[in-house]
């Protein structure tokens, strides 16, 4: 971590099992975060711009992608997954409550282009349910606030929280775009605080935190 913002890193968590790739993305620095246990299985999150550069990683280290899964709408976390698509056409995963919203024309805001609704979307999946691909199992926390369908996906045997822009290292995501609230948001931070205290957490912009120190220090959390 450098600065508050949060460098490309692969690491295991729980020695070996997963190993994580947390790369940011685009000049709002999302963060698009590559997790395997198999190598050509490999999951895909919220790939948000510079197609190319997530490609040449995947390249680089020998990935293979399974699935996409995008934590919400905004276009800052979505803008690449055509470019992923493209070259892996894998389940496109997402709450059906952000679908509209993602493939709007108007969901896209110079350099990020408007994103063409994948062939391959999915957005079947509902909170509490378990996606498991290559070994990896990760819990869908439905977790509206920040957008209607924002997820967090919580992989419990890692001791791994992907929180989107639900939450971030003392803060959280912003509440006034289209579509946000801040009662929803107080709702999904209280059903968050249920997990323990050692989950690590991948914020979706900035560097990674822990669930005990957000329930400590965040002034936002309930």
């Amino acid at each position: 971590m450098v600065s508050g913002v949060c460098v490309a890193q692969d690491s295991d968590v729980n020695g070996g099992a997963m190993h994580i790739e947390v790369i940011p993305v685009g000049p709002y620095a999302a963060n698009s975060v590559l997790l395997w246990q198999v190598p050509d299985q490999a999951w895909v999150v919220d790939p948000g711009a510079d197609g190319g550069k997530l490609l040449e990683t995947l390249r680089r280290k020998g990935l293979t992608p399974a699935a996409v899964v995008l934590t919400h709408a905004h276009f800052d976390h979505i803008s690449a997954v055509n470019d992923v698509v493209a070259a892996y056409p894998v389940p496109v995963y997402l709450h059906e409550a952000d679908a509209a919203m993602a493939f709007s024309p108007l969901n896209a805001m110079p350099p990020y282009p408007a994103t063409r609704r994948p062939a391959t979307l999915d957005t079947g999946k509902r909170d509490g349910d378990v996606l498991s691909i290559g070994g990896l199992s990760a819990r869908l926390i439905h977790s509206p606030g920040h957008t209607p369908g924002g997820w967090c996906l919580y992989f419990e045997d890692d001791g791994l929280l992907i929180a989107g822009d639900t939450v971030f290292a003392g803060s959280i995501g912003r509440t006034d775009f289209p579509g946000g609230s801040p009662d929803e948001m107080e709702a999904s931070l209280r059903r968050l605080t249920a997990l323990p205290d050692e989950t690590r957490v991948v914020c979706g912009h900035g560097p990674m935190t822990t669930m005990g120190t957000e329930k400590r220090s965040n002034p936002y959390f309930p």
